[in-house]
């Protein structure tokens, strides 16, 4: 492997880290910066690569949210250990209705929909879904100001948005935002909630990913696959802290903004010069 390839995988590793946890869509950077600046590397790798990579920013909410999220720590009373846990029901329940639809159209969502137009139609729509919402919410008190406040029924009706996810260029954190803000959840709940929910969604699509497509690698590729995710691991760590030190004093409107004018930037790209 080349040096211009290891900087690649390295690009690639900061934009996953940048992107997973920011409501702008990760896997649609993901495939967009595939498009500018392609890994040599197989289709097949290139399908297991762009989720398996997300793993890596996945193990930086595990690390930073570990004494929220294990409930057998000694230091938790029994009444924190049992929060904890009901908290991991709601997660798995908020999760269901994804696997349920994500697992049987996989393919078709890799074949037709992962398309620059798609990403770019789906950046620019939820980039006025994100500014509407938010001029709506200006004077808005939450009803839900923390995680343990969330009930069972908004768990699951978080995780009917998170199905809007499955198609490429919405973002699973844009969506579920989106989805905990309109349910009456505050910035800071929504925003933590994605977080958990990407844990068990991210394992097992980059499991399903792995399994589906065998362990065949190189010791290239397993070398690519295990710096991107270091490098998405450390960089979404910064990410992190970044989002919910901001969201305390601003609303997700610059997200929006951010958004429309990248869908607009990949609509020209794409169909007035490549």
């Amino acid at each position: 492997m080349d040096f211009i390839e290891i900087l690649k995988v390295l690009l690639f590793g900061i934009v996953e880290g940048f992107t997973e946890w920011l409501p702008i869509s990760s896997t649609g950077h993901l495939i967009l910066v595939q498009e500018l600046v392609m890994l040599d590397q197989p289709e097949a790798f290139w399908n297991v690569f762009k989720v398996v990579i997300q793993i890596g920013a996945i193990l930086a909410v595990v690390v930073l949210y570990w004494n929220k999220l294990w409930p057998f720590s000694p230091s938790n009373s029994r009444k924190e250990s049992r929060k904890i846990m009901s908290l991991w029901v709601k997660i798995i329940i908020a999760c269901i209705p994804a696997a349920v639809i994500g697992l049987p159209l996989d393919d078709i969502l890799d074949e037709y929909l992962s398309t620059p137009t798609v990403i770019a139609t789906m950046l620019i729509l939820y980039g006025i879904l994100f500014i509407v919402l938010e001029a709506h919410n200006k004077k808005k008190n939450f009803d839900i100001t923390s995680t343990s406040r969330l009930d069972y029924k908004t768990a699951v009706l978080i995780g009917l948005f998170q199905c809007l996810s499955l198609i490429p260029g919405t973002s699973r954190s844009g969506a579920t935002i989106l989805g905990a803000m309109i349910l009456g959840c505050s910035r800071p709940v929504a925003a933590e909630f994605s977080f958990y929910l990407g844990i068990p969604v991210m394992f097992g699509a980059g499991f399903l990913k792995i399994v589906k497509h065998g362990l065949g690698f190189t010791g290239a590729q397993v070398f690519i696959l295990l710096f991107a995710m270091l490098v998405a691991f450390l960089v979404a760590m910064y990410t992190i802290k970044f989002l919910m030190k901001y969201i305390r004093k601003h609303d997700f409107t610059l997200f929006g903004y951010y958004r429309i004018v990248l869908g607009i930037i990949v609509l020209i790209y794409f169909h007035f010069i490549v």
